[in-house]
């Protein structure tokens, strides 16, 4: 299967750069992380296309034969949107369809100066406070729960940093990170953000866009980035500051989402 979409293609990439693996169905790619299970977009399944009117249950349910121990579902389509139809469907399914901003940029503004120290993480303590600002910022069943997949994503993450990929930066106040970005290479030329995060305590401050600022520019100058790459949604704060970076709307990007707990008419 041939993946369009620079999102998914810049996603892939660096899943199987650390550890996932893509399985090709020709139809639709079954993606899996068996290290961290609870990676709602580490496992997923990604199609090539909508499927034909009506086959949106089939959908639901090839996700649960694939990965019959999880408890979300998580599929993404190489399409830019869905019809009306199709996306009532998936709701009534019990998703939540998502259709996000893929943005681009080959140089960066400067943003205002922010109070607190910006640098990448380099020490496991850095890397720990980077788990518990997401453990601060992310709806899971309980705190440990979702500190034991914050720390799955990170060995992953420096698994990348190990090879030269990229690297996290954060922007640290009393010794802590309240806000975090990632940048890591995914073909010559191309360098993909990853996981923008900023604690709820500390939002509105521009720290945001010094973290995405100082990783970009890492990859720019030491990484051989031509083009970066980063993902928004419409409705979010996020997508304004990184507008106001100089990034600039490139694509569409479609995912279908069940987190754990979320009520559902369809269990597959």
């Amino acid at each position: 299967m041939h993946v369009t979409s620079l999102g998914f293609r810049t996603d892939l990439a660096l899943l199987t750069a650390s550890g996932s693996t893509v399985e090709d169905r020709g139809t639709h790619l079954v993606v899996r992380t068996p290290a961290n299970p609870t990676y709602y977009w580490g496992n997923f399944i990604l199609l090539a296309e909508p499927p034909f009117p009506g086959g949106e249950r089939e959908v639901v349910g090839a996700f649960h034969t694939e990965f019959p121990e999880a408890r979300h579902v998580s599929i993404g389509i190489d399409a830019p949107d869905l019809s009306p139809e199709a996306r009532a469907a998936f709701e009534a399914a019990g998703l939540v369809v998502d259709v996000a901003s893929v943005l681009t940029a080959s140089s960066l503004r400067p943003p205002r100066e922010v109070d607190g120290e910006v640098r990448a993480l380099v020490s496991e303590d850095d890397w720990e406070s980077r788990a518990r600002l997401s453990a601060a910022i992310e709806e899971r069943d309980d705190e440990e729960t979702h500190l034991r997949f914050a720390r799955g994503r990170n060995v992953q993450e420096q698994s990348l940093v190990a090879d030269g990929r990229g690297t996290r930066f954060g922007v640290l106040v009393d010794g802590e990170v309240v806000s975090t970005a990632a940048v890591f290479t995914t073909e010559p030329g191309v360098a993909r953000f990853q996981s923008v995060e900023t604690h709820p305590d500390h939002r509105r401050k521009g720290l945001a866009a010094a973290a995405v600022h100082a990783a970009g520019r890492h990859a720019l100058e030491h990484l051989g980035a031509r083009t970066l790459v980063i993902v928004a949604d419409d409705d979010g704060e996020a997508i304004g500051i990184y507008r106001r970076l100089g990034f600039a709307d490139t694509e569409r990007q479609l995912m279908l989402e069940r987190r754990h707990g979320d009520r559902a008419s369809l269990d597959g």
